[in-house]
Protein backbone atom coordinates (compact mmCIF):
# COMPACT_ATOMS: atom_id res chain seq x y z
CA UNK A 1 0.00 0.00 0.00
CA UNK A 2 1.51 3.56 -0.58
CA UNK A 3 1.98 5.61 2.05
CA UNK A 4 -0.40 9.16 1.90
CA UNK A 5 1.15 12.13 2.42
CA UNK A 6 0.77 14.08 5.73
CA UNK A 7 1.38 18.08 6.36
CA UNK A 8 0.32 18.38 9.92
CA UNK A 9 -0.92 21.40 11.75
CA UNK A 10 0.20 24.88 11.46
CA UNK A 11 1.44 26.23 14.72
CA UNK A 12 0.13 23.40 16.97
CA UNK A 13 0.66 25.27 20.44
CA UNK A 14 -2.19 27.54 18.67
CA UNK A 15 -4.63 24.93 18.79
CA UNK A 16 -3.77 23.29 21.30
CA UNK A 17 -4.94 26.56 23.31
CA UNK A 18 -7.78 26.48 21.71
CA UNK A 19 -8.97 23.81 22.55
CA UNK A 20 -7.41 23.31 25.93
CA UNK A 21 -9.62 26.90 26.26
CA UNK A 22 -12.85 24.55 25.38
CA UNK A 23 -12.21 22.02 27.35
CA UNK A 24 -11.34 24.15 30.54
CA UNK A 25 -14.85 25.99 30.09
CA UNK A 26 -16.53 22.73 29.39
CA UNK A 27 -15.82 22.25 32.44
CA UNK A 28 -16.51 25.79 34.42
CA UNK A 29 -19.88 25.11 32.44
CA UNK A 30 -20.68 21.96 34.66
CA UNK A 31 -19.55 23.26 37.63
CA UNK A 32 -21.25 26.32 37.55
CA UNK A 33 -24.61 24.71 36.50
CA UNK A 34 -24.20 22.97 39.54
CA UNK A 35 -23.67 25.42 41.87
CA UNK A 36 -25.19 28.41 40.12
CA UNK A 37 -27.74 27.35 37.54
CA UNK A 38 -28.32 29.33 35.04
CA UNK A 39 -25.08 31.58 35.46
CA UNK A 40 -23.81 28.49 33.32
CA UNK A 41 -24.52 30.12 30.41
CA UNK A 42 -21.88 32.54 30.21
CA UNK A 43 -18.92 29.72 30.57
CA UNK A 44 -21.23 27.88 28.32
CA UNK A 45 -21.19 30.58 25.86
CA UNK A 46 -17.50 31.50 25.57
CA UNK A 47 -16.88 27.81 25.38
CA UNK A 48 -19.50 27.72 21.88
CA UNK A 49 -16.88 30.90 20.68
CA UNK A 50 -13.60 28.98 21.34
CA UNK A 51 -15.40 25.47 19.96
CA UNK A 52 -16.38 27.56 16.48
CA UNK A 53 -12.49 29.13 16.48
CA UNK A 54 -10.73 25.95 17.07
CA UNK A 55 -12.80 23.88 14.36
CA UNK A 56 -11.93 27.15 11.78
CA UNK A 57 -8.68 26.74 12.47
CA UNK A 58 -8.48 23.47 11.94
CA UNK A 59 -10.26 23.32 8.99
CA UNK A 60 -7.82 26.16 7.58
CA UNK A 61 -4.57 24.14 8.26
CA UNK A 62 -6.07 21.10 6.95
CA UNK A 63 -8.09 21.67 3.59
CA UNK A 64 -8.53 25.70 3.55
CA UNK A 65 -5.17 26.54 2.61
CA UNK A 66 -5.21 23.80 0.24
CA UNK A 67 -7.65 25.25 -2.04
CA UNK A 68 -6.93 28.18 -1.88
CA UNK A 69 -3.07 27.64 -2.93
CA UNK A 70 -4.96 25.41 -5.58
CA UNK A 71 -6.73 28.50 -6.79
CA UNK A 72 -3.30 30.73 -6.42
CA UNK A 73 -1.10 28.50 -8.34
CA UNK A 74 -3.58 27.81 -11.29
CA UNK A 75 -3.78 31.65 -11.74
CA UNK A 76 -0.31 31.98 -12.24
CA UNK A 77 -0.24 29.93 -15.46
CA UNK A 78 2.92 28.47 -15.49
CA UNK A 79 4.55 27.50 -18.31
CA UNK A 80 5.68 24.18 -16.34
CA UNK A 81 9.34 24.90 -17.02
CA UNK A 82 9.96 27.27 -14.02
CA UNK A 83 12.51 26.85 -11.11
CA UNK A 84 10.80 27.66 -8.41
CA UNK A 85 11.59 28.15 -4.36
CA UNK A 86 9.42 27.85 -1.71
CA UNK A 87 10.45 29.86 1.56
CA UNK A 88 9.89 28.15 4.95
CA UNK A 89 8.12 24.93 3.18
CA UNK A 90 7.78 22.80 5.94
CA UNK A 91 6.44 19.24 5.31
CA UNK A 92 5.40 21.08 1.76
CA UNK A 93 1.66 21.45 1.21
CA UNK A 94 2.82 24.91 -1.13
CA UNK A 95 6.05 22.99 -2.58
CA UNK A 96 4.40 19.94 -3.70
CA UNK A 97 1.93 21.52 -5.53
CA UNK A 98 3.91 23.80 -7.09
CA UNK A 99 6.00 21.28 -7.98
CA UNK A 100 2.86 18.87 -9.85
CA UNK A 101 2.79 22.17 -11.78
CA UNK A 102 6.35 21.83 -12.94
CA UNK A 103 6.82 18.97 -15.19
CA UNK A 104 9.54 20.70 -17.26
CA UNK A 105 10.90 22.34 -14.25
CA UNK A 106 11.80 21.83 -10.85
CA UNK A 107 10.88 23.03 -7.18
CA UNK A 108 13.37 23.57 -4.08
CA UNK A 109 11.87 23.85 -0.75
CA UNK A 110 14.03 25.48 2.32
CA UNK A 111 13.26 25.67 6.05
CA UNK A 112 14.53 25.12 9.43
CA UNK A 113 12.40 22.56 10.37
CA UNK A 114 10.96 24.30 13.14
CA UNK A 115 8.12 21.98 14.73
CA UNK A 116 6.95 25.00 16.92
CA UNK A 117 5.63 26.59 13.16
CA UNK A 118 4.46 22.88 12.03
CA UNK A 119 3.68 19.39 13.65
CA UNK A 120 6.74 16.33 12.76
CA UNK A 121 8.37 19.48 10.49
CA UNK A 122 11.45 17.89 9.29
CA UNK A 123 13.21 17.18 5.70
CA UNK A 124 12.60 13.63 5.62
CA UNK A 125 8.68 13.78 6.20
CA UNK A 126 8.62 16.54 3.50
CA UNK A 127 10.61 14.00 1.06
CA UNK A 128 8.17 11.06 2.20
CA UNK A 129 5.35 13.57 1.26
CA UNK A 130 6.90 14.48 -2.12
CA UNK A 131 7.49 10.70 -2.95
CA UNK A 132 3.97 9.86 -2.03
CA UNK A 133 2.38 12.60 -4.11
CA UNK A 134 4.56 11.63 -6.92
CA UNK A 135 7.17 14.61 -7.56
CA UNK A 136 10.58 15.59 -6.98
CA UNK A 137 11.94 18.05 -4.93
CA UNK A 138 14.67 19.77 -3.61
CA UNK A 139 15.07 20.37 0.16
CA UNK A 140 17.50 22.82 2.02
CA UNK A 141 17.99 23.67 5.63
CA UNK A 142 18.25 27.32 5.23
CA UNK A 143 17.34 30.65 6.75
CA UNK A 144 15.13 33.01 4.91
CA UNK A 145 17.00 35.94 5.87
CA UNK A 146 20.17 34.65 4.12
CA UNK A 147 19.36 31.88 0.96
CA UNK A 148 22.16 29.66 0.17
CA UNK A 149 21.43 30.32 -3.30
CA UNK A 150 23.27 32.72 -6.05
CA UNK A 151 21.45 36.00 -7.35
CA UNK A 152 18.42 35.42 -9.89
CA UNK A 153 18.34 31.60 -9.70
CA UNK A 154 14.70 31.09 -9.92
CA UNK A 155 11.48 32.15 -11.70
CA UNK A 156 8.87 31.85 -8.94
CA UNK A 157 9.73 32.08 -5.07
CA UNK A 158 6.60 31.93 -2.86
CA UNK A 159 5.91 31.32 0.93
CA UNK A 160 2.58 30.63 2.59
CA UNK A 161 2.76 31.42 6.74
CA UNK A 162 6.19 31.48 6.75
CA UNK A 163 7.29 34.74 6.80
CA UNK A 164 5.75 36.37 10.01
CA UNK A 165 7.60 33.67 12.30
CA UNK A 166 10.57 35.53 11.67
CA UNK A 167 11.53 38.15 14.60
CA UNK A 168 12.56 40.85 14.88
CA UNK A 169 10.48 42.97 12.14
CA UNK A 170 13.43 44.07 10.36
CA UNK A 171 14.32 40.83 9.65
CA UNK A 172 11.14 40.25 7.60
CA UNK A 173 12.19 42.72 6.04
CA UNK A 174 15.59 40.73 4.93
CA UNK A 175 13.75 37.83 3.94
CA UNK A 176 11.49 39.83 1.15
CA UNK A 177 15.17 41.26 0.25
CA UNK A 178 16.58 37.96 -0.21
CA UNK A 179 13.68 36.51 -2.21
CA UNK A 180 13.93 39.40 -4.63
CA UNK A 181 17.78 38.55 -5.03
CA UNK A 182 17.32 35.13 -5.83
CA UNK A 183 14.35 36.32 -8.30
CA UNK A 184 15.49 36.40 -11.86
CA UNK A 185 14.20 39.38 -13.81
CA UNK A 186 10.41 38.75 -14.65
CA UNK A 187 10.05 36.42 -12.01
CA UNK A 188 7.51 36.23 -9.33
CA UNK A 189 6.80 36.69 -5.73
CA UNK A 190 3.77 35.02 -4.29
CA UNK A 191 3.63 35.41 -0.27
CA UNK A 192 0.72 34.52 1.77
CA UNK A 193 1.32 35.45 5.49
CA UNK A 194 -1.33 37.04 8.45
CA UNK A 195 0.41 40.35 9.32
CA UNK A 196 2.67 42.29 8.14
CA UNK A 197 2.00 41.57 4.51
CA UNK A 198 0.75 45.64 4.13
CA UNK A 199 4.52 45.65 5.17
CA UNK A 200 5.57 43.40 2.73
CA UNK A 201 4.15 45.96 -0.16
CA UNK A 202 5.08 48.85 1.14
CA UNK A 203 8.59 47.43 1.20
CA UNK A 204 8.51 46.15 -2.25
CA UNK A 205 6.99 49.37 -3.63
CA UNK A 206 10.45 51.38 -1.70
CA UNK A 207 12.74 49.72 -4.06
CA UNK A 208 10.31 50.26 -7.33
CA UNK A 209 8.51 47.07 -7.25
CA UNK A 210 5.38 47.57 -7.65
CA UNK A 211 3.51 44.82 -5.44
CA UNK A 212 -0.86 44.07 -4.36
CA UNK A 213 -2.20 42.49 -1.47
CA UNK A 214 -5.75 41.22 -1.21
CA UNK A 215 -7.59 38.76 1.64
CA UNK A 216 -7.71 35.17 0.46
CA UNK A 217 -11.14 34.60 2.31
CA UNK A 218 -12.64 32.74 5.19
CA UNK A 219 -10.58 29.75 4.05
CA UNK A 220 -7.61 31.20 5.11
CA UNK A 221 -9.18 32.32 8.69
CA UNK A 222 -6.99 31.27 11.77
CA UNK A 223 -9.63 30.69 14.20
CA UNK A 224 -11.34 33.72 12.99
CA UNK A 225 -12.18 36.90 10.98
CA UNK A 226 -9.17 38.49 13.10
CA UNK A 227 -6.59 36.59 11.99
CA UNK A 228 -6.74 36.61 8.27
CA UNK A 229 -4.48 35.86 5.56
CA UNK A 230 -3.53 38.11 2.77
CA UNK A 231 -1.59 37.25 -0.40
CA UNK A 232 1.29 39.77 -1.39
CA UNK A 233 2.44 39.35 -5.15
CA UNK A 234 5.02 41.11 -7.41
CA UNK A 235 6.90 40.53 -10.34
CA UNK A 236 11.08 41.71 -10.30
CA UNK A 237 11.87 44.00 -13.20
Amino acid sequence: MTARARYGIDAPPVLFGLTSAVVFLLAATIVTAALAGWAAIWPALIGLYFAASASLYLHTTTRGKFAVWREVLDGLSLRGDERALDLGCGRGAVLIAVARRLPAGHATGVDLWRSVDQSGNSPAVTEANATAEGVRVSLDTGDMTSLPYPDESFDLVVSSMAIHNIHPAAGRLTAIDEALRVLRPGGRLVIADISATKAYAAHLDSVGISATVRPLGWRMWWGGPWLPTALVTAVRP
